[in-house]
């Protein structure tokens, strides 16, 4: 498998596992459970964001251009 392959999957699952805490954390009344899993968030969180730095500097990720003074405004327009 190419570690390009490798690094997407694995930014994939992250951001799988991200979704999972998001649903979970305000459906605990536990306060305990819900420290721990706030605790494993974050530690997925920084494993992302590692995993997403060795993407963007061996460019397996483009992101997509800085939206434009004119489209900021616009969507701003339609929330206003």
């Amino acid at each position: 498998m190419e570690e390009k392959t490798m690094v997407a999957d694995t930014l994939d699952g992250i951001n799988s596992e991200l979704k999972k805490y998001a649903d979970m954390i305000p459906q605990t009344e536990n306060k305990e459970l819900k420290q721990t899993l706030k605790q494993f968030r974050n530690a997925c969180e920084m494993s992302q964001e590692q995993i997403y730095s060795i993407a963007r500097e061996r460019q397996y990720y483009v992101p997509a251009a800085k939206a434009t003074d004119e489209e900021i405004s616009h969507v701003r327009s339609l929330f206003s």
